[in-house]
């Protein structure tokens, strides 16, 4: 999990199209998602992670986003 706080814009933009990020979440929620989603792209900077996997995401507590990643949230709503 990197946070947004402790990465230039920069080194981000690498990372993310080197495709070492692939996820984002809100640290204050524990959701995770879809870099390219709506919800994803408001929330504060200094609330923003990236995760390299779903698995990291999960074993980092957060929780599937219920709108770029409807499946995955359902299937944590089963459990």
């Amino acid at each position: 999990m990197i946070r947004h706080v402790d990465i230039s814009d920069a080194e981000l933009r690498q990372l993310i199209k080197e495709k070492i990020l692939v996820l984002g979440g809100n640290m204050r929620l524990k959701i995770y998602g879809r870099l390219d989603c709506k919800s994803g792209r408001r929330m504060k900077r200094k609330n923003r992670v990236f995760f390299c996997s779903a698995a990291e995401a999960m074993q980092a507590g957060f929780r599937a986003c219920g709108h770029c990643m409807k499946a995955e949230y359902l299937k944590h709503l089963l459990r």
